[in-house]
């Protein structure tokens, strides 16, 4: 008595497996069972070891047909191979007319001809705020500190200031200055957070156009109690992965001295930060 011939492997896809009935290629008929494997008088009942789907699954549209006996795992590696380029081409295409699907708000965002410098008191110089301030050249004033890492680099100045003609206590400001390249991270969501936040706080915020991506204006005289106030002001812009500002800081008593206006320290920072951005794209 003659062995039957083992029985084919079932296609992939087969059967009410993951995707259910009616995916996968199109059924085969059921070959003949191996003696012992549960067919006809063996364990398991009739039938419980053939192969195949059972008769009457329909064929999903769109397969390819079949292929015949003795070609078929090198055909089937063509389909695969022909499905697995048409999908990298695909992706490819929608990653040069979307580009939005491969990346987010986390991305790093370009630099442009943005460098660090090892002086930011000489790059970033208030020159328009020094129009109506002398330096104070004590022990820690002016200062500048330049960092380089792999994720941020950052470069900053400050300086303290004395009104000139000014005699009293009240004429005296502080300026700090800072800009920072982001290289890992898109710095676009904490500054609008870092907004939101000084216009929860009571500040002024002005829109400025023409710098950069996003630029605006900060102010707030904060007269707390009594004649004494403390007064605040800062330009913020943000280029790319690039981030800008300038911070005025001052207190003055009441009727014993003439503080900047409101309008005078937004144009001399939105100058002054003007000029630094670009000195800091030669």
């Amino acid at each position: 008595m003659s062995t039957p011939p083992p029985p084919p492997s079932p296609s992939p896809g087969q059967g009410a497996g993951p995707n259910g009935p009616g995916y996968g290629f199109p059924q085969q008929a059921a070959a003949a069972p191996v003696p012992g494997s549960g067919g006809p008088g063996g364990p398991g009942g009739p039938g419980a070891g053939a192969f195949g789907p059972p008769p009457g699954l329909p064929t999903a549209p769109g397969l390819p047909a079949a292929p015949p006996k003795g070609g078929g795992l090198r055909r089937n590696a063509v389909w695969a191979f022909v499905g697995a380029v048409l999908a990298s081409a695909g992706w490819a295409a929608a990653v040069a007319v979307v580009p939005d699907l491969v990346s987010n708000d986390s991305s790093p965002r370009s630099l442009g001809n943005y460098h660090l410098s090892d002086d930011f008191c000489a790059t970033a110089k208030p020159s328009r705020l020094l129009e109506s301030y002398t330096v104070t050249t004590d022990s820690s004033s002016p200062s500048h500190h330049t960092d380089r890492t792999a994720a941020l680099d950052s470069m900053n100045c400050s300086m303290s200031l004395k009104r000139t003609g000014g005699g009293s206590d009240s004429e005296y400001a502080s300026v700090y200055i800072r800009a920072d390249l982001h290289k890992a991270v898109n710095p676009a969501p904490e500054q609008a957070s870092g907004k939101e936040l000084y216009r929860a706080r009571g500040y002024q915020i002005t829109d400025i156009q023409g710098i950069g991506e996003d630029a605006y204006f900060i102010y707030k005289d904060d007269g707390g109690t009594g004649s004494y106030h403390s007064l605040f002001a800062e330009v913020q812009i943000r280029d790319g992965g690039m981030t800008y500002y300038i911070s005025y800081n001052a207190s003055y008593t009441q009727g014993k001295s003439n503080p900047p206006s409101m309008t005078e320290l937004r144009n001399d920072l939105q100058t002054d930060a003007d000029n630094a951005v670009r000195a800091m794209r030669k």
